[in-house]
């Protein structure tokens, strides 16, 4: 049985793409939109990838910028230069 793991973001431009990013790479994460922040909830793993918000920014993104963002995470994190995952296993 596999648990949700999920990412609380603030609801501000800085997040926005990488919002977009996480829709982008995990196609079935529940995205729940409140006034100040956004909640990203998916079954089993989660991925951040660092090419898929510098394709949303034009720019390069350390992946440690998400921490800027960031109000709370759900699930065992592995991070890496070039991605984030949030997974329980």
């Amino acid at each position: 049985m596999s648990r949700n793991v999920s990412i609380t973001l603030q609801n501000n431009d800085e997040a926005r793409p990488i919002i977009e990013a996480i829709e982008q790479d995990n196609p079935d994460a529940t995205v729940n939109i409140y006034p100040a922040m956004v909640k990203i909830d998916c079954d089993g793993r989660l991925i951040v990838k660092q090419s898929t918000v510098e394709e949303l920014i034009g720019r390069d993104w350390d992946v440690q910028e998400l921490h800027l963002s960031v109000i709370s995470l759900a699930g065992n994190v592995d991070e890496e230069d070039d991605y984030l995952e949030l997974s329980w296993g």
